[in-house]
């Protein structure tokens, strides 16, 4: 486990195969919770290589001096990603009602 955010990781292996491969992260908050939005590529065994890019939002919390993951929101392509980004930035420019 990891006990600061900067070690926090999505990487993940099983024996000599790389499964998961970080490709980039970004910390969106720091605590006793803390989030990060995680750049991401599952390996495809059948094609014997890494698939396309995918996203991913966790959120940890710390215990003991140890961060464990506590949820997590998978963006499945990069489509699901821009209707995310288009429907933020639609709502983040109108007035609160």
């Amino acid at each position: 486990m990891a006990s600061t955010v900067e070690e926090l990781t999505i990487n993940y292996s099983e024996g000599d195969t790389q499964l998961v491969k970080e490709l980039d992260k970004v910390v969106l908050s720091k605590g006793a919770w803390a989030t990060l939005m995680f750049r991401y590529q599952d390996w495809d065994a059948q094609g014997g290589e890494f698939g396309p890019e995918k996203f991913s939002i966790r959120r940890y919390q710390k215990r003991n001096g140890e961060y464990f993951q506590k949820s997590k929101f998978n963006i499945s392509s990069v489509e699901q990603a821009r209707k995310i980004i288009e429907t933020l930035e639609t709502w983040i420019g109108k007035p609160a009602a």
